[in-house]
């Protein structure tokens, strides 16, 4: 019996499993989905071996999940060769895929703090795996380590440079392995080498961000020194005034630490919204005439229009514009109200198109429009590929 390659890929509400052959990782033998963690009616659900729904308590968090998830498929995934995570933050200390041991696990809880809603996640999934897998290889896949092709005038802050060189105070980016997977995609989706492309790909899930790809690297990207900085997301509030904080503090006599959570877990299109942070909510409210919802998708959508335009000061020319992510691969109507804010580019969708999401290339675009694709991202495969190459060669 061949062993298996387990992919845990936590989100701030969500958790994506994945179990693969490792000798077949084209794809995976089971998958689930924990959605709505920390929210009313939770679920898990499993595809292929061992199919089913679970559902959670209400209010059940990432480890409820986790720990559901490996007591559910448990005869599934007892031959494991290796369990790969998807780490969010590796900072200035992680620049690549890296085996987890007790040294550099010390060094990874160091990086909580800049990533509050991933990492101690993250780290929670590699902890739980270790004692339910005692001796079972696990490899971190840094969402940071893709934009490390980033220039020191992109990365930079207008802050004392002492910052950067004592506490690492930088632009970092995230969702680095999807970008990686949608860039190595749209090459041969369009059977053009990637080095001769120019994209800009967003990714819109509950997390948001975009990505100015040049010949396969990352040279611009929205989010930051945290996951916090760029779009507006589904809880997280995205670019502010730094003086806000102050402002906030003050006028509402909150510490900074409350303040950093409201930013964090209750802004967003949950803050605009006054409702939901699941864009498929809101898009069923705003249809119902709900304000807060219409609020909510149109400062969302028009954030990424003018993300878009910043982000293509990077590139020579626009080869393709990529929607991923849950709300990109989805939402029709979020992509075609993103594009009608970008007025000075003349993108032209093909309703029939986008609404089944893309025709067997990913085109949702007309003839003769600048092309837009709609491209499923595939983090956990990419994850799978970094973690067998680590474990083959250990």
């Amino acid at each position: 019996m061949s062993k298996s390659l387990l992919v845990i890929n936590c989100g701030s509400s969500s958790i994506k499993f994945a179990l693969y052959d490792a000798n077949d990782l084209t794809t995976p033998k089971l998958t689930a989905l924990a959605e709505r963690l920390g929210e009313e009616s939770p679920v898990l659900i499993v595809k292929g071996v061992g199919a089913g729904d679970l559902s959670l308590d209400n209010g059940a968090d990432h480890q409820h999940a986790l720990s559901a998830f490996i007591e559910y498929t448990r005869e599934h995934i007892s031959d494991l060769a290796g369990i790969g995570h998807r780490v969010v933050h590796g900072g200035e200390l992680f620049h690549q895929s890296t085996i987890i041991d007790d040294s550099n696990f010390a060094q990874l809880e160091t990086l909580n703090p800049l990533a509050p809603l991933h990492n101690p996640i993250n780290l929670l999934g590699i902890r739980l795996c270790a004692d339910m897998f005692p001796g079972v290889p696990q490899v971190a896949v840094f969402d940071t380590a893709f934009h490390q092709s980033l220039a020191e005038s992109t990365y930079l802050y207008g802050v004392p440079y002492a910052w950067y060189e004592e506490n690492g105070v930088r632009r970092y980016g995230f969702h680095g392995t999807s970008y990686r997977y949608i860039s190595t995609e749209v090459s041969r989706r369009l059977q053009q080498p990637a080095e001769d492309l120019n994209l800009l790909i967003a990714h819109l899930g509950n997390g948001c961000s975009a990505c100015a790809v040049r010949a396969g690297q990352s040279v611009d990207t929205t989010m930051g020194l945290t996951p916090l900085e760029g779009l507006v997301m589904g809880s997280r509030c995205g670019d502010i005034d730094p003086g806000l904080v102050e402002h906030i503090e003050q006028a509402r006599g909150m510490d900074t630490h409350e303040v950093l959570r409201d930013l964090n877990r209750r802004s967003g299109l949950l803050g605009l919204s006054g409702l939901s942070n699941d864009m498929r909510t809101l898009l069923a409210a705003e249809a119902e005439g709900h304000e807060g919802a219409r609020r909510a998708i149109d400062v969302f959508c028009f954030r990424v229009a003018r993300h878009f335009a910043a982000l293509s000061v990077s590139l020579r020319n626009i080869d393709a514009v990529v929607f991923t992510g849950g709300i990109g691969e989805h939402a029709a109507a979020v992509r075609q109200r993103i594009l009608a804010h970008w007025r000075n580019m003349d993108f032209r969708l093909d309703d029939d198109l986008n609404n089944s999401n893309g025709d067997d290339q990913g085109r949702i675009s007309q003839s003769g429009s600048p092309l837009v694709l709609v491209v499923p991202t595939d983090e956990e495969g990419m994850i799978a590929q970094d973690t067998l190459t680590l474990i083959n060669h250990s």
